[in-house]
């Protein structure tokens, strides 16, 4: 098979504008509600309650160990039996940042263990209320610990995101294969489309490791 310059270069503006602007919609809007959700999770998870931390941790636990392309089947085509009905993005975003959630709140829980305990001993010493000792002293130490590796889930969910297309999110990848149906030709946009993906996860994961190895030092 011979490579097709000139179709190349007629696909390669909507895979841009189309396609990949849909894989960086969904990309960015799970990897927010991954990071927000998983830190209100780890927090509820840290809870002295019983019936607040073990229900939580095992909703965790539940969502971890069930596939992603499930929970997007039952969010679609099922949610909508109970009167649940969202548009195809919003479910793939939904989708997306409570399958991840479940992750980046192990990845708070870490840093929030990782605090020395020398923090905890002087907001005490200063007299400070709870919250204030978490907002002020714990939680930014935490995240801050936290953001090479939530760097790496937003990396594994702009991978991820290629699944939506189950749902029917037209998505860079569910472009290129609707583009090589039309001809039969598949090597073009498939390529172009895992140019894409590679030419922003590298330069995203370099990002990510020098972000480390500043937090290192």
């Amino acid at each position: 098979m011979i490579w097709d310059w000139d179709w190349t270069l007629e696909i390669l503006p909507g895979l841009l504008t189309q396609g990949l602007l849909i894989t960086l919609q969904a990309t960015l809007g799970g990897a927010v509600l991954a990071f927000v959700l998983g830190l209100f999770v780890a927090l509820l998870r840290r809870s002295r309650r019983p019936y607040i931390s073990r229900p939580v941790g095992a909703v965790s636990e539940f969502i971890r160990s069930t596939p992603l392309l499930v929970q997007l089947f039952v969010l679609y085509y099922v949610m909508p039996d109970f009167g649940v009905r969202m548009t195809a993005l919003t479910t793939g975003i939904i989708g997306l940042g409570v399958h991840y959630a479940s992750y980046t709140s192990e990845v708070y829980r870490a840093g929030i263990d990782g605090v020395p305990k020398g923090q905890w001993e002087a907001a005490i010493a200063l007299n400070l209320p709870r919250r204030w000792t978490w907002i002020s002293v714990i939680l930014p130490q935490a995240v801050r610990r936290s953001l090479p590796a939530l760097g790496n889930y937003l990396v594994a969910i702009f991978k991820e995101s290629p699944q939506l297309s189950v749902i029917t999110v037209v998505d860079v990848i569910g472009l290129a294969r609707e583009l090589g149906s039309e001809r039969f030709r598949y090597l073009e946009p498939m390529t172009v489309a895992g140019l894409f993906f590679l030419l922003i996860a590298i330069p995203a994961s370099i990002l990510i490791r020098r972000m480390e190895r500043r937090l290192d030092t």
